[in-house]
């Protein structure tokens, strides 16, 4: 697939769009552009990824064209927001995709979306720090255009739908989300109970309990029995059999 025209990357207001026919990791790209002073709404694009990876260093796999493969690059300005980026994009990502696919995306703490506890796609956030400030955060976005092989329990979105298309949904998301400042508002934490995944079900991993809530500042409440609520800031989630 060729890359993205400079039209449709102006339109989409981006400083740079960096195009791959296949690279190890979007994310690895990203790092090297900032490294050299790439602008905040730098864009990194590939057809595939040797190396793609998630959270905790899980891999991603990434076949030439079968999805979206992206990172943005961003310097922000609000510590506090970066705890809750993940959780933003996810919930801006679920707006955005919502014409795109066939049935309502929900949102698993902290970084994936899904229909029908299938995986749609995953965010996976890394921020470089310089003097105890953020220096850049990299946004990394894998979103499935056709379902991959011999990977269980995934979906992606309707099969009319281009790439190209699926960065117009994608970047301005990610681009609002990135913008805004402090913790999770009343009307963001009303909006994640309303595509919840795990509220309301037991989980065995990160703790053991059921989870019952969000935090503004991107924790998950997690009660067991009358144990007291437990705030879980870190992991991945393991649903209880």
């Amino acid at each position: 697939m060729s890359a993205p025209s400079p039209q449709l990357a102006r339109t989409l207001g981006l400083e740079r769009l960096d195009y791959h026919v296949r690279v190890t990791s979007t994310m690895d790209v990203a790092h090297s552009l900032a490294e050299a002073h790439a602008p905040a709404g730098t864009l990194v694009l590939a057809s595939a990824q040797s190396s793609g990876r998630g959270r905790s260093g899980k891999a991603w796999v990434s076949e030439p064209d079968a999805g979206l493969w992206c990172t943005l690059l961003e310097r922000p300005a609000d510590i506090r927001a970066l705890d809750v980026l993940a959780l933003r994009v996810g919930l801006e990502l679920a707006v955005a995709l919502t014409p795109l696919v066939d049935g309502d995306i929900q949102l698993k703490w902290p970084n994936d979306l899904q229909i029908a506890r299938r995986k749609l796609g995953g965010v996976l956030i890394e921020v470089r720090w310089r003097d105890g400030q953020p220096e850049w955060v990299a946004i990394g976005v894998g979103i499935n255009r056709v379902l991959p092989r011999d990977v269980p329990d995934v979906t992606c979105v309707r099969g009319d739908i281009s790439r190209d298309a699926l960065l117009t949904a994608v970047v301005p998301a990610l681009r609002r989300a990135a913008a805004c400042a402090g913790p999770l508002s009343a009307d963001e934490c009303e909006a994640w109970t309303a595509r919840d995944a795990a509220l309301g079900r037991r989980i065995s991993a990160p703790v053991v309990g059921r989870v019952v809530g969000l935090t503004p500042e991107g924790g998950l409440l997690v009660q067991d029995g009358h144990e007291p609520v437990q705030v879980v800031t870190s992991g991945s989630l393991v649903f209880a059999t």
